[in-house]
C-alpha cells in the first residue's frame, strides 16, 4: 500500500498519561470522601474522554448526572493544571516521529481527550512534528465515530485507504476501521492485543519503530 499519513491516538499511544489522569481524578474524588482507584484501574477507564472516565471512577451509586458534571467539571480544572507533570512520550515515539517525517509523512493526532488538554500535551513534549492535533470538541463525534478521522484525511488532502491508524484500545481500531484506514494496534499501551485484534486491527505492534516494517 501507499501510505502517505498516519493518525496517532494520544493516550496509551504517544504518551503514558496514566500517572496525571489518576492523580487528578483520585484528588477529585477525596474532596467528596469518594474510594479512590488504584493506578492500573485506570487503563480500563481511559479511552472513552474524560466526562466518561469521570463516570466510571465514580461510585456506582453516585453516577447520577448532576453528580457527574459537577466532578467532570472540577476533574477539568485539577487536570488542566497537572496534565504535564508526568506525562512523557513512549521510548521510541520520538525516534518513529523522526523517522515518518524523514520520509516525508503527514503526522497528526486524534484523539477523545478535550481539544484544548489534546493540544497543550502534544505542543508541549511533541512540538513541529504535527499537521494536525484534533481532541473532543463534540461529543457526538467521540470515537469511534470516525467523523473526526476523516476530517483530517480531508486536511492533509489523502485519501482514507493511504492512511495509518494507529492506537492502543477497540475505540481505536473501530475508528479506523469505520473510517477505511489501516488499523494498527499499539502493544505498549493501556489494552492486550486480544481487544486490538477481535476489534479490527491489520497489524500489532510491540515497539514504534516496528511501524517501519509496513511502510
Amino acid at each position: 500500500m501507499n501510505f502517505e499519513g498516519v493518525i496517532f491516538d494520544l493516550d496509551g499511544t504517544l504518551v503514558n498519561s496514566l500517572e496525571d489522569l489518576a492523580d487528578s481524578m483520585n484528588s477529585v474524588l477525596l474532596k467528596f470522601a469518594y474510594p479512590v482507584h488504584e493506578l492500573t484501574a485506570y487503563k480500563t477507564f481511559i479511552g472513552n474522554g474524560i466526562r466518561n472516565l469521570v463516570s466510571v471512577a465514580l461510585p456506582l451509586s453516585k453516577r447520577d448526572e448532576r453528580t457527574i458534571t459537577t466532578c467532570y467539571n472540577m476533574m477539568m480544572e485539577v487536570y488542566r493544571n497537572n496534565c504535564v507533570n508526568k506525562t512523557k512520550p513512549y521510548a521510541g515515539i520520538v525516534d518513529l516521529l523522526n523517522e515518518l517525517r524523514s520520509r516525508d509523512m503527514k503526522l497528526s493526532v486524534f484523539s477523545n481527550k478535550a481539544d484544548e488538554f489534546t493540544k497543550k500535551i502534544v505542543q508541549t513534549l511533541m512540538p513541529a512534528y504535527f499537521d494536525v492535533i484534533m481532541g473532543l470538541s463534540t461529543e457526538s463525534h467521540k470515537k469511534p465515530n470516525p467523523a473526526g478521522a476523516l476530517q483530517i484525511s480531508g486536511d492533509l488532502e489523502i485519501h482514507p485507504e493511504n492512511m495509518i491508524y494507529i492506537g492502543d484500545t477497540n475505540i481505536d481500531m473501530q475508528t479506523a476501521n469505520n473510517a477505511g484506514m489501516y488499523a494498527v494496534g499499539a502493544l505498549w499501551g493501556f489494552r492486550s492485543r486480544e481487544e486490538l485484534t477481535a476489534s479490527g486491527a491489520k497489524y500489532i505492534l510491540a515497539h514504534p519503530m516496528d511501524l517501519v516494517h509496513i511502510l
